[in-house]
This record gives C-alpha cells, sequence and structure tokens, in this order.
C-alpha cells in the first residue's frame, strides 16, 4: 500500500533525524549528551577528510556555530546538543546523507525510528536560521580526486554530491578537483541564502496579503535574446526574485564566499586558480547572484588575461546588470580573444557576435548591431536565433525587405519560433502585406498564447486597417496579461471611439491617463481627431462648431499671398516636413561647430567610389559611432529612432547602390543645414564639409562646381523628394571642372528654386517654436496657434501652420480665391490693424 505524501516527508524526515542522531552519538565521547569543541572540532575534520584545516581555522569554525547556536548550547560546557546539530544541518550546512556515508556508519534498518524531542526542547522553537552556520565546517568535500588519466568523477560521487545542472553536462569544462569541491561548498551556501530569504520573502507577503507567482508573466513579451551560454543554449537561468543584497543574511553570504575566493587564489597553480574562479563565477551567475559573479570572472581574467570565457561571462553578468557599456567592451575583448585563438574558438565566435549585437542595440546601436548578428549568421548559417535578431534589428532601422528575408531564414530555421513570427508580422506589416502579417502574429500567438507583443501588433494592424472591434479585443487580451501596459489601454480606448462606443472610450481613457502623463497620450488625442474626420459631415444649414469636420480641400491655384512675407503653401508644406524629420533624429539640437570637430578629430582612409573617385567613405555602423557622440544626450531608445530616420530619409539617398558605405563629408554636410546654430554658421560648415572630401583637398578654399551641383542636387533628393528626382535630371555642369568660392557656393544654395533657399523658412519655423497668438485657435483643427497665423483677409478666419499647409478652410466659405496674411507674432497683427484702422479712417475723412 502506497504512502500518501504527507507520510512519506514524514518519514523521510524520521530517517534524517535518525542519521543524525547517529553521526551526534559517534562523536559524543563522553556520553554527556552535548558535542563540546574538541568534539565538533572532532567532526568537522571527520566529513572534511580531504581538507587540511589549521588550528586557527578550526577555531575560526567552532566559533561561528557556537555563536549563531548558541540556544541550543548547553550549559557546563557540554557544548551543542542534538536537536541543535539538526537544526545545522537543516539550515544547510551540511549534506546528512553525505556525511553518513563518509564516516562509514551502518545503514538504517527498516522500520527504525527517529528520536523523540521533547516538547520544552530548544529544537522545537522556531527562531530563524542563520545565514552563517557553520560556514566551513560541515561543508563537503566527499568527491573522489581525479584520476591519473584526468577522468571526471564517478557518477555516483557526482550524485551524491547533488551538483548543479550545468556541472552535469559533458561540456561543464571543470578541469580540477578543487573546483568541484569549492562548487560544492559554493552550493550548500546559496542554498542556506536562498533558505533564509524565502522565509523572508514569504513573511512579508502573508503580511501584505499577497502571492508571489500570481503575476508571473516573463514569458509574455518577445525574448531578450542574449545567451548565457558559449554553447548558444537558450538562457537557463530561474526567473526567481532578484536577491535582496542589503539583507544580514547577504551580507554574511558575502563573507562566506570571500573565504572561498582565498581557497581558490591559494591554489597551487595559476591554471588551477583560473578554474576555481570560473567554477565560482559560474555558479554565482546560474543563482542570478551576478554582481558576486562578476567579481570571480574579473579575477579569471587578471589569471588569463587572454582566454575568451571570463570576459564572455563578465560581459554577461554586466549586461544582466544593465551595465551595456561595460558589457559591449567586455564582449570585445572576448572577440579579439576568440579571433586570435584561431580554430579552437570557432564554436564560441557567434555567440560572441550575438551577445556583442544585443549590448549594442541595448546602447541604441542598432546598425553595429546588425553587423555583428550578420557575421553570427555567416558564421554558423544554422543560428536561428541570429537571424532573427538580425531581423528585428533590421526592421528597427526601416530596412524591412532585408529584415523579412532574415525573419523568414529563422522561422525556415526553427518554424516555432514566435517571436520571428512576431516580428515578421510586424515587418510586412510596414510593407503593406497585411494578410501575411495578420497570419504570421497568428501563428505567434497559436504558438504562444500569452505572446503581449504579438497581441499589440495584431491590434495595432486592425487599428489601422479601421477594424475597431477587432483591434479592442487584442488590446483587452494584452491588459488581461499586462494590466499596466498604458499604451494598450491608451489604443483601446482609440478602438472604443472608433466603434462609437463613446462612454467606454472615456473609461478607457481615464484609465490611461491614470497609469501615464507621457506626451504619446496626447498625441492619442491628435489620432481621435483624425478618427472623427472620416465621419459624415453635418447637413447644411449647421455652423462649423464640429470643427475639422467641416472643412475642404482646395487646390493650391487659389490660395493668394497678400505681401511677399506670407510663405507660399507648398514652400510651408516642405519646411514642415523637414522640420519634423529635424525633431525626430534631434539634429536641431546638435550644435553644427561639432561637425567641423568631427572632420578634424577623425581620421577617415581615402577610399574609391565605382566611378573611381576619391573619397572618405566609412560603413554605416562606423557613422552610427560618430552620430552617437554628437547625439551623446539622448537615451537609447531615443537614438535608435533617430537612426532609424536618418537611414531611411539620408542613408538611403546616399548609399543607393547598397554597398553598406557612405562618403562621411557629403554626409556632413546634408545634416548641417538642420543642425542648431546661426544659419551662416551652418552654411559654413556645409562649404568646410565640402572641402574636406579629397576632391577638394589642395584647393585653396574652393570646391569644384561639379561637387557643388551634385551636393545640391543630393540635399534636394533627401529634403524635398517630390522635386529631387526632376531636379537630378534637369540640373546641368556636373562635368564642369571650373571652381567655385564660398560666396558663389551661397549664391547656389540660397536659389529658392533650384538651391536651397527653403532654409529661411525652415528657420523661421525653428524660431517661431514657442510663438502663442493669444486666444486665437485654427479655424480647422480648433487647437492654439503655435508658430505663424495665417488670417484669410475677406473672411477673417485664421489658419495654423499645418492646416494652411495643406489646403484646408471652413467648407462654409466656399470662394474662387484665398487670400492669406500671414503674422509671425500678435504684435504683426496688431500694427497692421491699427494700419487698417488709419487707413479706414482718412478714406472716410476724404469722402466727407
Amino acid at each position: 500500500m502506497a504512502l500518501s505524501a504527507s507520510a512519506a516527508a514524514s518519514a523521510g524526515r524520521g530517517a534524517r533525524a535518525e542519521k543524525v542522531g547517529r553521526i551526534f552519538e559517534r562523536f559524543d565521547a563522553n556520553g554527556d549528551g552535548g558535542l563540546d569543541r574538541d568534539e565538533m572540532a572532532a567532526l568537522v575534520v571527520a566529513v572534511n577528510p580531504r581538507v587540511k584545516f589549521s588550528e586557527d581555522q578550526i577555531s575560526a569554525i567552532l566559533d561561528e556555530v557556537f555563536r549563531t547556536y548558541a540556544e541550543f548550547i548547553l550549559p557546563g560546557g557540554r557544548g551543542l546538543s542534538l536537536p541543535g546539530l539538526l537544526r545545522t544541518y537543516d539550515d544547510g550546512a551540511g549534506d546528512v546523507d553525505r556525511d553518513f556515508l563518509a564516516l562509514s556508519l551502518p545503514p538504517l534498518e527498516s522500520g527504525a525510528s527517529s528520536p523523540e524531542i521533547a516538547a520544552g526542547d530548544p529544537a522545537a522553537a522556531s527562531s530563524p536560521p542563520s545565514g552563517a552556520a557553520a560556514a566551513a565546517s560541515l561543508l563537503d568535500d566527499h568527491i573522489k580526486p581525479l584520476g591519473a588519466a584526468g577522468g571526471a568523477p564517478s557518477s555516483s560521487s557526482r550524485a551524491a554530491a547533488a551538483a548543479p545542472a550545468w556541472a552535469t553536462s559533458p561540456s561543464h569544462g571543470i578541469a580540477f578537483d578543487s573546483s568541484w569541491a569549492l562548487l560544492d561548498d559554493l552550493e550548500i551556501l546559496v542554498k542556506r541564502l536562498r533558505s533564509k530569504q524565502l522565509r523572508r520573502t514569504s513573511s512579508i507577503d502573508t503580511i501584505n496579503g499577497s502571492g508571489g507567482a500570481g503575476n508571473n508573466n516573463f514569458d509574455s513579451f518577445s525574448e531578450a535574446g542574449w545567451s548565457r551560454e558559449i554553447s548558444g543554449q537558450a538562457d537557463s537561468a530561474s526567473t526567481a526574485a532578484p536577491w535582496d543584497e542589503t539583507s544580514r543574511d547577504y551580507l554574511t553570504f558575502v563573507k562566506e564566499l570571500a573565504v572561498l575566493r582565498t581557497r581558490a587564489d591559494a591554489s597551487r597553480s595559476r591554471e588551477e586558480a583560473f578554474d576555481n574562479h570560473m567554477v565560482i563565477g559560474r555558479a554565482l551567475s546560474e543563482h542570478r547572484l551576478f554582481r558576486d559573479a562578476l567579481s570571480s570572472f574579473r579575477r579569471a581574467c587578471e589569471l588569463q588575461p587572454t582566454d575568451v570565457r571570463p570576459h564572455f561571462r563578465a560581459g554577461n553578468c554586466l549586461y544582466a546588470l544593465g551595465r551595456h557599456s561595460e558589457a559591449k567592451e567586455e564582449y570585445l575583448l572576448a572577440l579579439e580573444a576568440a579571433e586570435a585563438g584561431g580554430s579552437q574558438s570557432a564554436d564560441i565566435l557567434p555567440q560572441i557576435h550575438v551577445n556583442l549585437g544585443i549590448a549594442m542595440e541595448a546602447e541604441g546601436m542598432v546598425l553595429g548591431a546588425c553587423e555583428h548578428y550578420r557575421e553570427a549568421a555567416i558564421l554558423c548559417p544554422s543560428h536561428a536565433r541570429a537571424l532573427k535578431l538580425l531581423g528585428s534589428a533590421l526592421f528597427g532601422v526601416g530596412e524591412y525587405r532585408a529584415a523579412e528575408k532574415a525573419l523568414e531564414e529563422a522561422i525556415f530555421l526553427k518554424p516555432d519560433y514566435a517571436d520571428a513570427h512576431c516580428d515578421l508580422g510586424s515587418a510586412l506589416h510596414a510593407i503593406g502585406d497585411d494578410d501575411r502579417a495578420v497570419q504570421e502574429f497568428q501563428k505567434a500567438i497559436d504558438l504562444k498564447p500569452g505572446h503581449v507583443d504579438a497581441l499589440y501588433n495584431l491590434g495595432g494592424l486592425n487599428m489601422d486597417a479601421g477594424r475597431f472591434v477587432r483591434a479592442a479585443e487584442m488590446y483587452t487580451r494584452v491588459l488581461s496579461i499586462r494590466p499596466n501596459h498604458w499604451r494598450a489601454q491608451l489604443n483601446k480606448a482609440v478602438a472604443l471611439l472608433g466603434q462609437g462606443e463613446s462612454e467606454e472610450a472615456k473609461k478607457a481613457l481615464k484609465e490611461a491617463f491614470k497609469m501615464t502623463q507621457r506626451v504619446e497620450v496626447y498625441d492619442a488625442i491628435s489620432h481621435l481627431k483624425t478618427l472623427q474626420k472620416k465621419k459624415p459631415k453635418p447637413p447644411k444649414g449647421k455652423d462649423d462648431s464640429q470643427g475639422e469636420e467641416a472643412f475642404v480641400v482646395v487646390e493650391p491655384s487659389k490660395f493668394k499671398r497678400v505681401g511677399r512675407k506670407t510663405t507660399l503653401r507648398q514652400d510651408l508644406a516642405n519646411a514642415l516636413d523637414i522640420r519634423a524629420f529635424e525633431r525626430t533624429t534631434k539634429l536641431g539640437r546638435c550644435d553644427a561647430e561639432l561637425l567641423r570637430k568631427e572632420m578634424n578629430e577623425t581620421d577617415v582612409p581615402i577610399s574609391y567610389s565605382g566611378a573611381g573617385n576619391p573619397e572618405k567613405s566609412i560603413r554605416k555602423a562606423a557613422l552610427e559611432v560618430i552620430l552617437h557622440r554628437l547625439l551623446s544626450f539622448l537615451k537609447p531608445d531615443t537614438f535608435q529612432g533617430s537612426v532609424k530616420a536618418i537611414n531611411e530619409r539620408i542613408l538611403s539617398v546616399l548609399d543607393a547602390s547598397g554597398s553598406g558605405r557612405v562618403d562621411l563629408g557629403m554626409f556632413f554636410a546634408i545634416i548641417a543645414p538642420i543642425c542648431s546654430g546661426p544659419v551662416d554658421k551652418r552654411k559654413r560648415v556645409v562649404f568646410d564639409a565640402l572641402l574636406w572630401r579629397p576632391a577638394s583637398e589642395g584647393s585653396r578654399g574652393q570646391i569644384r562646381r561639379s561637387d557643388a551641383l551634385s551636393y545640391i542636387k543630393l540635399l534636394r533628393a533627401v529634403y524635398i523628394p517630390t522635386h529631387g528626382a526632376s531636379d537630378m535630371l534637369e540640373m546641368h555642369g556636373e562635368s564642369d571642372p571650373t571652381m567655385v568660392s564660398y560666396t558663389e557656393f551661397l549664391e547656389m544654395f540660397n536659389d529658392p528654386d533650384w538651391g536651397f533657399g527653403i532654409l529661411s523658412t525652415l528657420v523661421k519655423l525653428e524660431d517661431s517654436d514657442h510663438i502663442r497668438h493669444g486666444r486665437h485657435t485654427c479655424s480647422i483643427c480648433r487647437y492654439p496657434i503655435i508658430g505663424s497665423r495665417f488670417k484669410e483677409t475677406k473672411h477673417s478666419f485664421s489658419l495654423c501652420n499645418r492646416c494652411y499647409s495643406e489646403g484646408k478652410v471652413p467648407s462654409s466659405f466656399k470662394l474662387d480665391e484665398y487670400r492669406f496674411k500671414e503674422y509671425g507674432n500678435e504684435s504683426e497683427a496688431l500694427i497692421d490693424k491699427c494700419m487698417c484702422f488709419n487707413l479706414h479712417s482718412k478714406k472716410l475723412e476724404a469722402d466727407t
């Protein structure tokens, strides 16, 4: 008849207590019911036969035991009681089964009963255990020594030692017997620390009325990607709560760990010490004690600086600690060591490239990350994760077709790769293939039903397609998994409003506002207004109080200007587009003078283009490093968005052939006009950048007219793409060998039709970002007017920059033409009003 679970546990507890009792009887030489210092010393030595303790070490161990378990010390100098010894084993200070076998005690007889403990005995009390219990005394060392032939310990001895899972792998890499001993000792220390912290955590949870695992949705997002294993295996770290590094138990653990490190440093050879520290670091990192593991790996780096393993694992620890820049440096050292190691490091190289790429992504350096993911995929074509990460990174810089290809290859290698299906869906949606995108998102959800990213992105796709009911369902599922996902809450409100569920939308918006006060919330309000534009127009006779619904878009020829200072509608549209790009890239916050500094300090070797022209070209990843210096004030996510916009708009033009290289001088000249600083300084930096190019070296402050024309073509192709293609066909003089000075270049640059005369309009927008016009609001969008105000002179309605550039007018005013006057601020409007009043008064006087 089978025992119940409780009965089996009781039987196991009884057998354990019986073994402790046998051990106690073995060393209670005088039979007084306690183990005094001499008897405890004999026990410590007997259960650690291969450790040579000094008298000072034994004394320190006994002091710690007698201090920690003072409540179990019997009066009259009799020493530690039987319940006290049992408590030391319960606290993880030793392994009862190993010690029992090591002492060669006779096996327990079937049905043996456990020794009774009186109700009044101290063992019945529930005093909390201490992490310092018998720090080095009962730490096991019962592993058979390695044989002369270098064989591993027998399976029975390893099983007895209860080694962690990674150490039982054939590729554990442990070379010395002393490393196994340190590993066993460390596992006991960690076990004791975990036991104490779990007890404390459970007590806090009980007080707070919360459970530990109820809200664990660790697996609901896409993978982080980084691998902790040189072999490339999946991350096997525990997802348990982080350690409390401020507790007294942890501080005690650190002291005990220092003892183990001292033992490692005292090894007989440098190689053995290296192996000892690597094992300690590996074990600590498996238990997510990354800070302590890092110390061990760095010590291993000092012992063998050219070994790839400690650098790789130190990088993993730094990444886990959020120190991404330092992690990148460690991975670079690992990469250098692996490349120097030749064929011996061939298996390690792909994983180093992958982790280096992930560390670079964490800094926002996505173009550089792409290079390393691509290298990993070349070295190991079957590396599905490398291909997935490459595809995701390419998507992040706007190269959607290349991302699609890489992600499809990852899925071919690993069809059940949910994250790859999710990212492929995003790439397909970006290129407009929504039917396939839906299929990929659904595959990701089928493989991982709680995949938040797939659910959220599918909601966005449905929202873009106007399927608001389906979108709201997706966002609701996201919120059921991640209740604090504020973007999902916000988009749910938009979807509900799209369905016409105004009340429910209001509730969702209120929840979103509770979660965050970010700018994105206000952007969503703008999106709500866009949705309202799609509603039917109000019947005739109603006023325009319904805002942006009551407008019409008129053709550009019907917009007339009053005065030359009023900006042309098309020029304003182009300038607003450039201004939006300037804001996205944050180049408007980069001083143009920094570009000149980069030119003076950056040494770029001269290469030759496909046409044989000399140029200072660099790879996109190297250009990203320069951009990182120029935009050092940005956070990683913002910098990544900046690089994506620059890659899509500028680098795609400069690298039309897809070589992956960019003319650095031309790039500086392209971005200089939209950097910050006085306009004259920006133009001067443009000219200096063209002078810096090899084709202009030694020209005494002049550039070739053909280079100036090529630059202006590229400039217009980047910033005014609607005209760029025709300009590039119509402009002549490409082979003109004559030279132009700075003054002549300015004439070409400032030309409003063939140059970049729009810069003056762009600067006007930059200067008017904070200008308000009192209570004046736009007659179309109803927002307070910021920047220039465009007033229609006949009907006196006003438009903001955006609505004027889009040709929108109130539907109640249908005219053959509209005459607008631009006011930069209300002072100009007041002066104009006064002048009109004076003219009107003089006219009345003349009439009378």
